[in-house]
């Protein structure tokens, strides 16, 4: 992957760092160096490499080299590859839509609880629709957590119910009825054909028609989940990768207490 200082054609950049002209980072801050990793569904030989790396030009991106290529099967072959980006972005141009919620640890959230709503928070979650995955509800809901960031289950204040995958919206609801829930937390992990989109829809629509749309916390997580999707069809917040329990729980009750407050 060496470029810039460690390459042998000498290549004068700008090592420095300006936020209206941001190039991607190898060695050398304005390199441009990306690493990439695609199929091709091409026999493995000479026509392969040189057609991974007209691909590669195909993208915009310059002095392409590949490092590692295999053949997976008969007909496809894998390639690891870099190439130089030459093209640069305006990174103080960018707004992304947030969770309005602010970072509190476990500890905190439980006191914040006592002291805001002085009761514990019912949560139920899951996997809904046809979603088989439960890895996400899972990080965010079961007592061990993930990645050393313990689950809603470990908080003093929260009752938190984990309802598991494959959860149909309208079984889901009535449990969200029959415990008195305060909020829904949905996790989407199967996203082809935007199946999480229809499925998160219909699930909005159904609780607005029992009613109780306007008294729960709505939230939703996954890979592909944005706050901004979530927000436009009709949750409350949504929740991306590397977001975890306090994240969760922290956005859940400081918006009852919001709620409380009006």
């Amino acid at each position: 992957m060496s470029g810039g200082l460690y390459s042998l054609d000498h290549k004068d950049f700008d090592k420095n760092l300006d936020l209206k002209s941001v190039r991607p980072y190898g060695d050398t801050m304005n390199d441009g160096k990306v690493q990439l990793s695609f199929t091709l569904p091409v026999p493995c030989g000479d026509e392969a490499l040189q057609a991974a790396k007209d691909v590669i030009r195909s993208m915009g991106l310059e002095n392409p080299q590949i490092v590692y290529f295999k053949e997976l099967a008969p007909g496809f072959t894998f390639f690891n590859a870099y190439g130089e980006c030459t093209k640069t972005i305006d990174f103080t141009s960018i707004h992304v839509a947030k969770a309005d919620v602010k970072k509190m640890g476990m500890k905190d959230i439980d006191e914040y609880i006592k002291q805001t709503l002085n009761r514990k928070i019912v949560v139920v979650g899951a996997s809904t629709g046809t979603d088989a995955h439960t890895v996400g509800i899972d990080a965010i809901m079961n007592m061990k957590g993930f990645a050393g960031h313990y689950g809603l289950e470990r908080y003093e204040m929260f009752e938190a119910y984990n309802l598991g995958s494959q959860v149909l919206n309208e079984d889901f609801i009535a449990k969200a009825i029959e415990l008195k829930a305060d909020a829904l937390l949905v996790s989407q992990t199967v996203t082809q054909k935007n199946v999480h989109i229809k499925n998160m829809t219909e699930l909005v629509e159904m609780l607005e028609a029992e009613g109780i749309r306007s008294k729960v916390v709505l939230v939703a997580g996954g890979a592909r989940i944005t706050h901004e999707l979530a927000k436009e069809i009709g949750f409350d917040a949504g929740f991306g990768p590397n977001s975890f329990a306090e994240d969760v729980g922290a956005f859940i009750a400081q918006e009852m207490a919001r709620r409380l407050a009006k």
